[in-house]
């Protein structure tokens, strides 16, 4: 008998709808907190509103999901005939999603494992569909593991924010943190390493930082067969027009996703996001 494992993640994979249809991916939502209502990512609050929120300086929060959520989602995976489950999630560094699903796992009615990808946005949505694909016809849990892992791992990020401002104020930017003061002056290019956000570049202007941007990811990429996805927040011409030069740039690029993040990260990064996500196969 086959062994069908079924694979959940949560809503800052920002995967398109269609793709997590198509491969049977479950997202379970965060939750974005503006003034006194909570409002589930994905369904109940846009990445806008946020960014409208944010220029307004209202008060935007965003916290984990329950683990009665993540509960739900195992038993709805069981009862759809599940008989593992891989749960990947964004890094816990930033969320305590992670822990809310290995509370939820300890009660399923088939096994969990549940995986701390570090990554966050289409970088964790890359370890997701290489578990889904790993999973697919005879694939063990084991073997959807191992590939989100390894997709993991040779998935990097970067991004370009207009202001570090909204990552001080979250918290959410690490080391970086010590050099807020000067990196104030410029503009700064930033990192996901070791499932933290980094500092990883400071440059004088936005559109030379976008340049330099644009070299990073196309260094990182090189000729190999690569998946990139575009992210950005409020910055839609900025996102197609680097988005065209990658393509026209990159000989090995095989998907490139272009999209706007959702409401709990534009909550942390501000309008004028501009990300990269380069993610080898």
């Amino acid at each position: 008998m086959s062994c069908h494992v079924a694979i959940v993640t949560d809503s800052t994979a920002y995967l398109p709808p269609q793709t997590m249809e198509r491969h049977g991916i479950t997202a379970v939502p965060l939750t974005v907190v503006l003034g006194d209502r909570a409002l589930e990512e994905g369904t109940e609050v846009s990445a806008r509103s946020v960014a409208l929120a944010l220029q307004k300086r209202h008060s935007v929060t965003t916290s984990r999901p329950s683990p009665e959520v993540f509960a739900a989602a195992y038993r709805a995976a069981a009862d759809a005939g599940a008989d593992g489950i891989v749960s990947l999630h964004l890094s816990a560094e930033f969320s305590g999603t992670y822990d809310a699903a290995v509370l939820a796992a300890k009660d399923a009615p088939v096994p969990v494992r549940v995986v701390d990808t570090g990554m966050v946005a289409m970088a964790l949505g890359f370890c997701a569909l290489a578990a889904a694909e790993a999973a697919a016809g005879d694939g063990t849990v084991d073997d959807a593991v191992a590939a989100a892992e390894k997709r993991a791992a040779g998935t990097t990020a970067y991004f370009y924010v207009d202001t570090l401002d909204y990552l001080r104020r979250g918290g959410r930017i690490g080391a970086a943190q010590a050099l807020f003061g000067s990196a104030l002056a410029v503009k700064p290019l930033l990192q996901l390493d070791g499932g933290r956000i980094e500092l990883l570049e400071k440059v004088r202007t936005a559109s030379k930082a976008i340049a330099r941007l644009e070299e990073i990811v196309a260094d990182r990429a090189g000729a190999g067969p690569v998946d990139i996805a575009v992210h950005h927040l409020a910055a839609p011409e900025r996102a197609a027009a680097l988005a065209e030069r990658l393509r026209e740039r990159l000989p090995g690029l095989v998907e490139l996703h272009v999209s706007e993040v959702g409401a709990v990260i534009g909550a942390h990064t501000g309008p004028g996001l501009l990300g990269a996500v380069v993610s080898p196969r």
